[in-house]
């Protein structure tokens, strides 16, 4: 089971935390009884590692001795220092290739330590279906006995038992992980872990019920090539480093500090067996040395300071080779400190913004019991095959198939997990899409596969499924219509990643709610260039007293929504937008441009006022987004605007969290009254 990038709070009643330790994923079988054989360990790619740790399963083998079954551990190998406390991962890379006694090559013996924290078997008993805690009060009775080697705060032995500091229990602090939190800044750990007190373990899945809190930025990357050394410096000077994004390996910088001259060596060699004459990176790096390429396979260990505003890495630091990730499986994570999307931060930004008061609908309804029994039914189907009936609220039934398909590669994200997150977000984004004709863009093999758009309804909708027919529609015979969670669900069954209404309802499918403009960032433009143009646009509408509600595409842009008054139509709305963004393309000739061109547009931000017109769409509030991280389209202040957000943290992982906390900031668009167009009319006369 795998943890989400998702940051949890540091105080909530249905979470325990504990620390996140930097060493390398283990199962560990152990059978009872005595004599060899009886210990095995498997890295979370399924390798086996139990060569590399004999000194660990020495230990076991006394541990075994007290079992009356067997038993299989999950937990983290890590190493001690020189006071026994768990040290970084570095510390490992002598042992990782370990393949005989500690310390038989002469070199002194790196000490380990196993620390449990979950238990998926006892004897014949498979435990993974049992809450959290029970798990834990199970793996406490088993290891509980094992004298006093064992402490649950990670800590050594002061005590001395059999197995000495070998085995431990994990710290686990339900509720409140504040203390914990300070302690691991403290001592330098890694981060923590949140996991949900009552959540099942769920093999190979990564799943919100597991949250990783970092406190140090770093990640593993990819080596793409190297360049040659510079004066005495031997083997080579630095790595190239590179992740994957929409597919491609893109480099992210380069680092030759952190080796010793036997890493450099054993790095150097590993690399001359892959060199390739072809640059692997998407885009060629430019590099102070003369470069050499190696195929993409050996995955690095890097801590740093930061991301710069290109998209590099600041001061790398090389901190060791693992040959537990996939190389394909490395992307740039989000990080968790910057205090700009920081969960913890934004929520009190938020709340500072409403008057301190916080939006307790929100928790009520993402955690009603209609909604629970509902998620509960669509794990139990993907579980046992994928496919089932599920009973909706009020009794109603709808069939739903594949759900254990994977829709996105690169997270292991499945079918389920997309139609689970539209019933946890089906409170905030039903309002949305209430009485909008729907468009379909459906990807029946995930996002990586072939898609395409369906305007007309399938011939064979199911009951109470809204299907509607517009009189002035004379291309499309019907339409899905939204506002039900069966029409959203069905809609998920099919394929369809994200929502994308109408702005208009079919009660007057020739009046515009709202209007949109969408920014869209051309090849290369930072983030942060898109923020700055959202500003510039704010700033317009604020002068002429036009009401805005800002969200993140759920991909690379935002959209800024304008509320109209009844009755507008859509040359009315599409006339306002095109006059803001025409002002500020004039005025920031730079960064932002109206050209309808795409290679006439330069490194800038096109923004787009021409999806106003009837019958276009883009994807509403709270929906999914058919990228290689998961995106979902998310409400903001503009307080978070003006401080700086990263789009990429907003996925179909982290927004129920975010919406627990902060509200739902989309209703700001629906109890807005709309732009004052004659108080418009009139300031623009005047100017």
């Amino acid at each position: 089971m795998l943890a989400a990038l998702e940051e949890p709070p540091l105080r909530n009643p249905h979470l325990v935390y504990e620390p996140k330790y930097d060493g390398i994923r283990a199962v560990v079988e152990v059978e009872p009884g005595g004599g060899s054989g009886g210990v095995r360990i498997w890295s979370r790619l399924g390798n086996e590692k139990t060569a590399q740790f004999p000194e660990l399963v020495r230990a076991l083998d006394r541990f075994r001795r007290k079992l009356k079954g067997p038993v299989l551990l999950d937990g983290e190998i890590v190493a001690l220092d020189e006071t026994g406390e768990p040290a970084g991962f570095q510390r490992l890379q002598a042992r990782i290739h370990l393949t005989g006694p500690a310390g038989s090559r002469g070199t002194a013996p790196t000490p380990v330590a196993l620390i449990a924290f979950d238990v998926l078997r006892d004897g014949s008993e498979d435990l993974r279906s049992l809450p959290l805690t029970a798990r834990r009060a199970r793996l406490e009775r088993i290891i509980g006995g094992f004298g006093r080697g064992v402490q649950g705060d990670g800590a050594p032995s002061r005590g001395g038992g059999a197995g000495g500091m070998a085995l431990r229990l994990s710290q686990f602090v339900p509720g409140d992980g504040r203390a914990l939190y300070e302690q691991a800044m403290a001592r330098g750990w890694e981060g923590l872990i949140a996991k949900v007190s009552d959540s099942p373990y769920r093999s190979g899945r990564r799943s919100p019920d597991w949250r990783k809190l970092k406190i140090v930025r770093r990640q593993e990357f990819v080596i793409g090539g190297w360049t040659e050394p510079r004066r005495s410096r031997s083997c080579f000077g630095a790595l190239l480093l590179g992740v994957y994004e929409n597919a491609t390996f893109q480099y992210v910088g380069h680092t030759g500090t952190g080796f010793s001259e036997t890493e450099l060596a054993r790095v150097a060699n590993l690399l001359r067996k892959n060199e390739t004459k072809s640059c692997p990176f998407a885009t060629r790096p430019k590099t102070n040395e003369r470069p050499h390429w190696t195929e993409p396979r050996l995955v690095a260990e890097i801590k740093f300071t930061e991301w710069t505003a290109d998209g590099k890495l600041r001061n790398p630091v090389y901190m060791g080779l693992r040959d537990d990730v996939q190389p394909e499986s490395v992307h740039r994570e989000p990080d968790p400190r910057r205090h700009d999307i920081s969960a913890q931060h934004v929520v009190e930004k938020v709340l500072s913004e409403a008057g301190g008061k916080r939006d307790e609908r929100a928790s009520v309804q993402i955690e009603s019991p209609d909604l629970v029994d509902l998620l509960k039914q669509l794990e139990q189907i993907e579980d046992h095959g994928g496919d089932g009936p599920v009973v909706l609220p009020h009794g109603d039934q709808l069939e739903v198939s594949h759900l254990n398909k994977i829709f996105w590669p690169s997270l292991k994200l499945t079918k389920g997990e997309l139609m689970r997150y539209y019933v946890r977000m089906s409170p905030f984004i039903l309002p949305a899409v209430r009485d909008r004709p729907l468009v379909m863009r459906r990807f029946p093999n995930g996002v990586k596969a072939e898609a395409f758009y369906q305007q007309r309804a399938p011939e064979d909708v199911p009951p109470h499924v809204r299907v509607e027919v517009l009189p002035s529609d004379t291309e499309v015979p019907s339409r899905l219509v939204g506002g039900s969670l069966k029409t959203l669900l069905y809609m998920t069954q099919l394929a369809v990643i994200s929502q994308d209404p109408w702005f208009s309802r079919v009660q007057s499918p020739e009046f515009a709610d709202h209007v949109a403009l969408d920014l869209d960032p051309m090849p290369g433009v930072p983030f942060s260039q898109v923020l700055d143009v959202a500003r510039w646009i704010h700033d317009e509408l604020e002068g002429f007293g036009i009401p805005n509600v800002p969200k993140t595409s759920g991909a690379t842009g935002l959209h800024l929504y304008i509320p109209l008054p009844p009755e507008t139509t859509y040359e009315t709305g599409r006339l306002l937008c095109q006059i803001i963004a025409t002002i500020v393309a004039k005025k920031h000739p730079k960064a932002a441009t109206v050209t309808r061109a795409v290679q006439d547009r330069g490194r800038k931000v096109y923004v787009d006022y021409l999806q106003n017109i009837r019958g276009k769409t883009i994807a509403t509030a709270y929906s999914a987004r058919a990228n290689e991280f998961a995106g979902a389209s998310a409400p903001l202040t503009w307080h978070e605007i003006d401080e700086g957000v990263d789009p990429r943290e907003f996925t179909i992982l982290t927004l129920p969290a975010r919406v627990r906390a902060v509200g739902d900031l989309w209703a700001n668009l629906r109890a807005s009254p709309g732009a004052d167009l004659h108080r418009i009319l009139d300031r623009s006369q005047r100017m």
